[in-house]
């Protein structure tokens, strides 16, 4: 499995500077001081943030499910506990 060049950030790190950007902005916008432009463009950046932000957690949230949840080492489903024991 290839490494990952040393300079590309970890999905943990890029998540909080992601969101550190992400607070800076709202702040800037919520003082009220941008034109209609800057606020548009603010917009947009945020927006980006917000997705990235998102994407982080996500990513996150499946590796977490991945350690979680017993599975067969060949890739077999996890056990749900739906199943009828008349059913086997």
């Amino acid at each position: 499995m290839p490494r990952k060049a040393a300079t590309e950030p970890s999905p943990v790190t890029d998540f909080e500077q992601s969101l550190d950007a992400l607070e800076q902005l709202v702040e800037k916008m919520e003082h009220g001081e941008m034109s209609l432009e800057d606020s548009l463009a603010a917009y947009e950046r945020g927006v980006g943030l917000y997705r990235r932000c998102q994407s982080a957690l996500e990513q996150a949230e499946l590796r977490v499910r991945l350690l979680s949840d017993p599975q067969d080492p060949a890739g077999a489903e996890p056990y749900s506990g739906s199943h009828n024991a008349s059913d086997a």
